[in-house]
């Protein structure tokens, strides 16, 4: 097989993967699975999460228990004491969950990257212009959790959570095809900030707060709070996958190894003081 045959197989995979994965009825998709993935009936149980695993990397060996009473249950499952252990350095922020490591750098005239070539507007992702100034020469790192993997986030250092900002939106798949493909997507997809949901998703919890974010929210929404939380501290958890965008103030910059492609775990040193 000649290299022209195997980037074009390549390229026809991917666009594949984009429509079967976006040109559909998300949304009501979206609802189907939520539904789904709840029913606790052992045998669609059991079927569920063994083609779950053939289709993507699961592990379930670092997981607190390893029977689940539905995929929902498997997929939002929590770990065992000790699994992820936290950089206690105190001039480091930590990676709030297991991903892999997106675009990443400094934010430049107001824009970040969601892939090379396709920059979007911090303004619009954050959805408050004086929250965005306070950034404007920070620097940002997209981490992208895949299906198979922990999908719960956790606190990046000792903080104090003073409010939660909703913003509604779309469910767009945010895998590498669908962000080459589509402009400014972490800005039109529901978010947390900025906890960014996408297809199959659509639910984002937090430990905190005694309720969802979800497509039945209508509307933006800013929520109260007083919430301190310890370093590495759980927060919440996406209800099925999802991206996390990390922004800092400018001062900080990113951890060694913190590079686009790189696997990195909860707890691991993303960005710190120097």
């Amino acid at each position: 097989m000649t290299l022209r045959t195997t980037i074009g197989t390549l390229v026809e995979e991917e666009q594949l993967n984009f429509l079967l994965t976006n040109r559909v009825p998300r949304r009501l998709l979206t609802r189907f699975m939520g539904w789904f993935s709840r029913i606790e009936q052992p045998l669609v149980r059991d079927l569920s999460i063994t083609v779950w695993r053939m289709f993507c990397d699961v592990d379930l060996s670092d997981a607190k228990k390893q029977e689940f009473a539905s995929l929902h249950d498997c997929f939002v499952r929590e770990l065992k004491d000790g699994a992820r252990p936290v950089d206690a350095d105190p001039a480091t922020l930590v990676s709030p969950c297991d991903a892999i490591v997106g675009a990443c750098g400094r934010v430049s005239g107001g824009e970040l990257l969601q892939v090379k070539g396709r920059p979007y507007p911090l303004r619009e992702l954050l959805g408050d212009p004086a929250r965005a100034d306070e950034y404007a020469r920070g620097i940002y790192v997209t981490l992208r959790l895949t299906a198979g993997m922990y999908h719960r986030f956790h606190a990046l250092h000792d903080c104090a959570v003073e409010q939660v900002a909703y913003i509604p939106g779309d469910v767009w798949n945010v895998n590498p095809a669908a962000l080459k493909r589509i402009d400014k997507l972490y800005c039109r997809n529901e978010r947390a900030l900025v906890p960014v949901a996408a297809i199959l998703v659509a639910g984002i919890r937090l430990r905190f707060l005694d309720l969802s974010f979800n497509l039945r929210d209508a509307a933006a929404t800013v929520i109260p709070c007083e919430v301190r939380l310890r370093k590495g501290a759980e927060m919440g958890w996406f209800e099925h996958g999802s991206t996390i965008i990390v922004l800092a103030p400018e001062g900080f910059i990113p951890c060694d190894g913190v590079q686009e492609g790189r696997r990195i775990r909860m707890g691991e040193p993303l960005m710190r003081l120097p």
